[in-house]
């Protein structure tokens, strides 16, 4: 066989339905698919244009951060310590005005650098100048699902709404048929749309088969608003209005219902957990385990810079795992396979990509990352599938690999000139402090 890249020497984390781990495995990728995955002792045949010695690390699917705002990292560390109204309507709309596509594209570059660095492989964005988010993923080689955000009122980067689902057809169009960069319907939440922005942005995802973006029961003041509002929770209103359908990634879902749960289940809908932002934010402790019990498919997210402060989805999901087991005063809840499961294979079914990558198998999009294990903090290793979650540190990724192609080698990143990115994003802080 030949290959154009050889993964040799590693233990091989497949995370597919079976749970299959290759002890001393070996990947090979040709194209942009995983061509071959077996005992390392078996490559001989194999003809490779580039060989990678895993050196006993472990070999897994790339992470998928399904909810940020990756150009916040302009925004970093500007309004912390702050409730998630006085956080957003005082600090980071009035900067958000201040906004250029230049700036979001910078911002979205050195954001990029962060995640590949951390490894995560592919990312759901919900921003301003969305374009500008797309050209960043494009640039970075990373996999992207991006999507204008639409509110009520008029946006920076558009003017009125109409201008914004104008905006939203044009990106559709452009990125049509692109590898690696999807566009997704992305209005922001139920107390910032009304009703008929809601209904014309499902229409147009129905339309272009794309994925649909919300945030949605985020906290106890917007289930608040939208009770005294429409007379019933967040989730019950977008039942109501038809917007809730397997299309749907609901990001946050931190105050819900029984029936909120039920609705979510019988609509098929995909939640986004983000539990470093929810706790940063004292937004609360989304329900996860009962949404898992319900058979919801949940995925993991960091959300913004602005509010998590950092894209390490490796600090994500020891925190995801560990909130649980204190709010339920119980260890055995969000085991580690759960939470790797949330950040790889469910991530991916949330982006509108099921059995196209997230899991390592043969035919599945090459988005791989390797991690180094010969350092303190991860000897000894007794399963490695709880030392991922709770051991390892984002910046034990050696190489990440997206769609066949090496994007980082020995932690220098390929793509993106990361000292100008740096220095790009510290130049735009100026301006806005």
């Amino acid at each position: 066989m030949n290959a154009d890249i050889l993964i040799k020497n590693g233990i091989v984390l497949t995370m597919n339905d079976h749970g299959a781990v290759v002890d001393k495995g070996a990947v090979a990728v040709k194209d942009s698919l995983i061509a071959w995955i077996g005992p390392d002792d078996q490559t001989g045949e194999i003809q490779a244009a580039k060989v990678l010695d895993a050196e006993g690390g472990i070999i897994m699917p790339g992470l998928i951060n399904a909810h940020t705002h990756a150009s916040m990292t302009c925004f970093r560390g500007l309004a912390d310590d702050l409730p998630l109204m006085t956080w957003l309507n005082d600090h980071i709309f009035p900067a958000e005005a201040k906004l250029t596509e230049d700036m979001v594209y910078k911002g979205a570059l050195l954001a990029c650098a962060e995640m590949i660095l951390s490894g995560t492989t592919s990312f759901c964005d919900m921003y301003l100048f969305e374009g500008a988010v797309a050209k960043a993923a494009h640039d970075s080689g990373m996999r992207a699902v991006v999507g204008e955000v639409l509110y009520d009122f008029p946006s920076p980067n558009y003017g009125p709404l109409e201008n914004g689902f104008a905006y939203t057809r044009d990106l559709l169009e452009e990125y049509k048929g692109h590898d690696r960069v999807r566009i997704a319907v992305e209005p922001h939440s139920p107390y910032l749309c009304a009703p008929d922005l809601l209904k014309k942005a499902r229409e147009i995802a129905e339309e272009w088969n794309a994925p649909l973006v919300i945030h949605a029961s985020e906290s106890e003041n917007e289930v608040a608003q939208i009770k005294e509002k429409y007379g019933c929770t967040p989730m019950e209103h977008l039942a109501k209005i038809g917007f809730l359908c397997p299309r749907l990634m609901a990001d946050h879902c931190v105050v819900l219902t029984d029936n909120d749960i039920s609705l979510l289940a019988d609509n098929k809908v995909k939640a986004v957990h983000n539990p470093e932002s929810n706790m940063k934010l004292a937004s609360g402790i989304a329900p996860v385990p009962a949404l898992l019990e319900a058979g919801v498919c949940v995925s993991l997210g960091t959300d913004g810079c602005a509010s998590n402060n950092n894209l390490d989805m490796m600090a994500e999901m020891d925190a995801a795992a560990k909130i649980h087991k204190a709010a339920a005063l119980d260890p055995t809840v969000m085991d580690a396979k759960t939470v790797l499961t949330m950040a790889t294979k469910n991530g991916a079914s949330a982006l509108g990509m099921d059995g196209l990558c997230g899991v390592m198998e043969q035919g599945k999009l090459a988005d791989i990352i390797i991690l180094d294990v010969n350092r303190p903090h991860l000897v000894p290793m007794y399963n490695p599938m709880s030392h991922v979650v709770y051991s390892a540190r984002g910046g034990d990724v050696r190489h990440s690999i997206i769609h066949g192609k090496l994007v980082m080698e020995d932690r220098r990143v390929l793509t993106i000139d990361i000292k100008q990115a740096m220095a790009h994003v510290r130049e735009l802080a100026k301006t806005i402090a």
